[in-house]
């Protein structure tokens, strides 16, 4: 299993009240519950003043893991990766 990255796909998440953390992505109407968080790597120095610093949260499904992206400036989620042994599109 490796982590293949896609063009950005812009999703709805909901997350935890008091971490922030995902738990539950919704795409294309599908909620696609998060069973855990398997990393969380915070790039705030990596971007330009104009693109904001964003936080990448690896998590884990029932289909696999995927890769979640809040950019902080614009509260905006995208999918930036999935599981190459996740099918697409990404079904719960």
């Amino acid at each position: 299993m490796s982590m293949v990255q896609v063009q950005p796909i812009r999703v709805s998440v909901r997350t935890d009240w008091f971490t922030g953390t995902p738990r539950e992505i919704i795409v294309d109407g599908r909620r696609i519950p998060v069973r855990r968080v398997a990393a969380v790597r915070r790039e705030v120095a990596a971007f330009s003043v104009a693109t904001g610093p964003r936080t990448i949260f690896e998590v884990v499904t029932r289909k696999g893991r995927i890769a979640l992206a809040f950019r902080h400036r614009s509260h905006d989620w995208r999918i930036e990766g999935y599981d190459s042994e996740m099918p697409l599109p990404f079904a719960a």
